[in-house]
């Protein structure tokens, strides 16, 4: 036993050094040109709701945009506060609930250790391990540096379910600290609601359910009773934007949000995300790099116990934790492999079972071996080394050519501060954030893709205007300078597209 016991501890000290070095990781290069079609028009919906100081009705460019809720749109209008509209501001709140997430399986990890026996005396330090493990999991890290959804129902999700584990493993359920663990339950529930809709619901009680499925189990009567209670407090939570959203917006609402962006995005590819039914189940091992190698033995263990107990041979039985993990990957994971949108986020709160698997197994082999004990802890700040240095150098060169942040500025370093940016065979999401204000757009909202120079130029004779910026795919470069009915001025480029000046030829 003293022997586990020096493979098995963490010091205090280098626990604290991690967890700052992790938190100074997340929050590094969160100003990085917004990238992606979703990062600039969430920025942009949040800062047009903070200019009119609206925390209930989101839009885009002035029209209605119901397509998700409040929650991100309000972490970034605080964000705009207090350090001014920015990209590391539409990105804060983002980084912040990927710290939030691994803290919750912190203390999920905590939690099991105290009321089971497994601490770091006993040479099982499951805590630590789970702390370098969620910390450092691709996933967590990458959807934690953008300013998008994933990681903001996310965090809710996983503190609402290590609030019900912790519950459900206390000695004592009629206890102050279960009947707190059962309050947050409900609480993160509702606030995940607020973070994408009805998915934040479904998952914390569908992980639960099968969870006690999988124990062989019922609940306890305390779980049971708060059901009479519980839903109100989930409900109370939510209403916080879904009741003043409906009596703002109406029907409208209802039918944008969650029939069209809700069940018609579920059960169909309106929004075009075709893949195939396994595509998430191929990804998955992936988004837990570069513990991918551990989670794989884990997953392999789990199969060969579950084959021993069919063939009826003698198997370690497997403890709540492992259950409850599996629980908390296979749910997202099935849910979302029957839909007909596929992206790689969706998944994203599957993730965190992920982790308590991985950081379980790779725990216990560090309990029975100093090897593999200092592989731990430098593997995980190795990575965290290792993003920082891509987020530094080749992030930021790459984003410079995937976004027009700098070709908006070339025209306002020309002159061109308030002129309207037209697009050339191209429709840029990017411009939403960067020309906010300034594009052209069709009766119901979208971005006006311009298909050749008259169109161009009738608009312009229309409007009045005398100079517009015109931003155009370099492959069509030749036609715009070429152009018989405009005088078009080059000012930028960034490897894809350029930036010219226009004015109609008289």
């Amino acid at each position: 036993m003293e022997e586990n016991q020096g493979i098995g501890s963490y010091s205090k000290v280098s626990l604290i050094l991690f967890a700052a070095f992790a938190s100074a990781v997340y929050l590094h290069g969160l100003d990085v040109p917004l990238l992606g079609p979703d990062e600039p028009r969430y920025a942009q919906v949040a800062r047009e709701m903070f200019e009119r100081n609206d925390w209930v009705t989101p839009t885009l460019g002035g029209f209605d945009w119901f397509e998700k809720p409040a929650l991100l749109y309000w972490l970034q209008i605080v964000s705009y506060r207090i350090f001014g509209v920015s990209e590391f501001a539409a990105r804060f709140g983002s980084a912040l609930f990927g710290l939030g997430t691994v803290a919750s399986l912190w203390a999920l990890a905590r939690a099991r250790s105290r009321t089971e026996g497994w601490d770091s005396g006993e040479g099982y330090d499951f805590p630590a391990t789970t702390l370098f493990v969620g910390a450092s999991t691709l996933a967590l890290l990458v959807f934690a540096r953008g300013a998008s959804f994933d990681i903001i129902v996310t965090f809710p999700i996983a503190a609402s379910l290590a609030s019900y584990f912790v519950h459900d493993r206390a000695k004592d359920r009629s206890g102050l600290r279960a009947n707190l663990a059962l309050v947050l339950f409900y609480f993160f529930a509702g606030v995940a609601v607020l973070a994408k809709g009805l998915v934040g619901v479904v998952f914390p009680f569908a992980i639960v359910g099968f969870y006690h499925v999988l124990a062989r189990r019922m609940p306890s009567r305390h779980t049971l009773a708060s059901l009479v209670w519980g839903p109100f407090v989930l409900l109370l939570a939510a209403a916080t934007w879904y009741l003043p959203m409906y009596l703002t917006n109406g029907w409208k609402f209802i039918d944008e949000f969650f029939i069209q962006h809700h069940f018609q995005r579920y059960t169909s590819n309106k929004y075009l995300h075709p893949q195939p039914f396994w595509f998430f189940f191929a990804i998955f091992p992936l988004m837990v790099i570069p513990w991918m190698p551990f989670f794989l033995a884990a997953v392999w263990k789990g199969l060969v116990g579950v084959a021993a107990r069919f063939r009826g041979a003698e198997a370690q039985p497997a403890d709540d934790l492992r259950l409850f993990a599996v629980a908390w990957m296979l749910v997202p994971l099935v849910f979302f492999s029957l839909s007909g949108s596929k992206l790689p986020g969706y998944v994203l709160p599957a993730v965190p079972g992920a982790v308590l698997l991985t950081a379980d197994f790779v725990s216990r082999i560090s309990a029975r071996s100093i090897r593999w004990r200092l592989l731990v802890q430098p593997l995980a700040a190795a990575t965290l080394v290792i993003v920082s240095i891509l987020v530094a150098i080749p992030l930021r060169s790459w984003a410079r050519h995937e976004t027009v942040r700098d070709l908006v500025e070339a025209g306002r370093a020309a002159g061109f501060h308030w002129q309207r940016i037209y697009g050339l065979h191209t429709v840029s999401h990017n411009l939403e954030f960067y020309g906010a204000t300034r594009l052209v757009r069709n009766f119901d909202g979208r971005q006006r893709r311009f298909e050749g120079l008259t169109e161009i130029s009738d608009e312009m004779t229309k409007t009045g205007e005398e100079t517009v910026l015109v931003i155009v795919p370099l492959e069509y470069r030749t036609q715009i300078e070429e152009g018989r009915v405009l005088d078009a001025a080059f000012l930028a480029d960034n490897g894809e597209m350029g930036i010219y000046s226009v004015k109609v030829k008289r």
